[in-house]
């Protein structure tokens, strides 16, 4: 008895289960609170359902089309359109040059700043506009590329002073004066000694030169329909007035016939050259040559406004009758003859003169020995450009020959003349049946 009675109570079991049942209950919420919230395990799938049903909708709806209708990008293409449109604009319409709208109807004088010169200001070149009432091509005259070169410079100034744009169809724009800083220096070249007319259509990266060329291809002469480059003799040398084409381009050919009566000489322009840049560019060009550089002349002068009436009056820009004139001779090739000797150059012969095979050109006479050694004719043509009276070394370019009158077999294939090849040198000499006039003013 007293040893039972001595035992410890063992607990009711069930009341040790109620005492331990409260724990697990809390143990149970903490981890259900841990991974999804005490109590909310029926409320995850309802919402599961929900989102997805929520979803669908969102996917339809991507904002995608959003994109298409709202190009803003594409003004950007839209950009490059620009050049092409204003490439295109005919005279007799609402046109933009230079920034400036341009009605039709209207005359209006424009400066082009090319670029800026050492002294950090800038040159403004003046740009004459004439926008006639009726559709037409756009002419573009340009002169003085050259900066010693005035007769062209005068040429504008007559053509663009009897423009009424009231009676004009199309548009002309004149730049009287393009190498405005030559011109300022009496000097062929711009103030770094390069030839602009070796730069065309230019670079906006590039040199001085390149970076006018560029400015001036791409604001103006993109502009044009057609493009007259006036130019002269260049060095004391003197060129007959002449249209200067590559009579292997249709387009070209025919714009120098529009000049009727004046001799047109077919020559290919050289990479680089104001001609060639615009060709490229499908605008037709040509050159107009006439007279010597550093000289106004009023003969020539003239010839050549006469010339640009009667072109203006063939592309249907003017109504105004011009004096018809016998057709002049085509000149398929060309060639300088040079003196072998130096001296005191002396012309026996003078500008447009024909001659033949074997006549006396002239006479260079040494200063000191009195020696003479005369200079003649390799071929019988006509003396469409030549030297002025000066001191020659040997192998000076002294007269310019046109020795075919009629396309030859190898005409189209004419060569550049070496002196339009980007470097400043003599006028060069060609040889062959490919050979065409020597481009010393170009």
């Amino acid at each position: 008895m007293i040893v039972r009675s001595a035992m410890p109570k063992q607990p009711d079991p069930t009341t040790r289960a109620r005492r331990r049942t409260p724990a697990w209950p809390v143990l149970t919420c903490f981890w259900v609170l841990a991974l999804a919230g005490c109590g909310s395990p029926p409320a995850p799938p309802p919402t599961a359902n929900p989102a997805p049903a929520t979803t669908p909708p969102v996917t339809p709806a991507p904002a995608v089309p959003a994109p298409p209708p709202a190009p803003a990008p594409a003004p950007a293409p839209a950009e490059p359109t620009v050049p092409a449109v204003v490439s295109a604009a005919r005279g007799g319409e609402t046109f933009t040059l230079l920034g400036t709208t341009i009605a039709p109807g209207t005359s209006q004088r424009l400066t082009w700043s090319a670029a800026k010169i050492f002294e950090g200001m800038s040159s403004e070149t003046p740009v004459l506009v004439v926008n006639g009432l009726e559709p037409g091509p756009v002419l573009c005259i340009t002169a003085a590329v050259h900066g010693d070169e005035l007769n062209g410079m005068e040429m504008v100034r007559r053509v663009f002073q009897n423009l009424s744009p009231d009676t004009l169809r199309g548009a002309a724009i004149g730049i009287p004066i393009v190498n405005i800083q030559g011109f300022r220096r009496g000097s062929r070249y711009l103030p770094d000694r390069r030839d602009l007319n070796r730069f065309f259509p230019g670079n906006p990266q590039g040199s001085s030169a390149a970076r006018i060329a560029h400015s001036l291809f791409e604001n103006i002469v993109r502009n044009c329909s057609a493009l007259v480059d006036l130019h002269t003799g260049s060095f004391f040398r003197t060129n007959l007035p002449q249209v200067r084409a590559d009579l292997g381009l249709q387009s070209v050919a025919d714009l120098a016939h529009g000049f009727g009566g004046m001799l047109v000489l077919n020559s290919v322009a050289a990479p680089g050259t104001l001609r060639r840049a615009a060709t490229d560019a499908g605008i037709p060009a040509v050159i107009l040559e006439a007279g010597e550089p550093l000289r106004l002349q009023p003969k020539q002068v003239d010839q050549g406004v006469a010339g640009l009436k009667r072109l203006m009056r063939s592309l249907g820009m003017t109504r105004k009758a011009t004096l018809l004139k016998q057709p002049e001779p085509v000149y398929y090739r060309s060639r300088w003859v040079r003196s072998d000797h130096g001296g005191v150059l002396f012309s026996v012969v003078r500008l447009g003169q024909t001659v033949r095979s074997g006549d006396i050109l002239g006479t260079v006479t040494d200063p000191i020995t009195n020696e003479q050694n005369l200079v003649y004719s390799p071929a019988e043509g006509r003396v469409i450009g030549m030297a002025l009276n000066q001191v020659v070394m040997p192998g000076f370019a002294a007269f310019h020959i046109g020795t075919e009158s009629q396309p030859g077999p190898n005409a189209a294939l004419a060569d550049p003349g070496s002196e339009e090849s980007g470097k400043d040198r003599d006028v060069e000499a060609l040889d062959g049946a490919a050979e065409t006039a020597a481009r010393d003013s170009e």
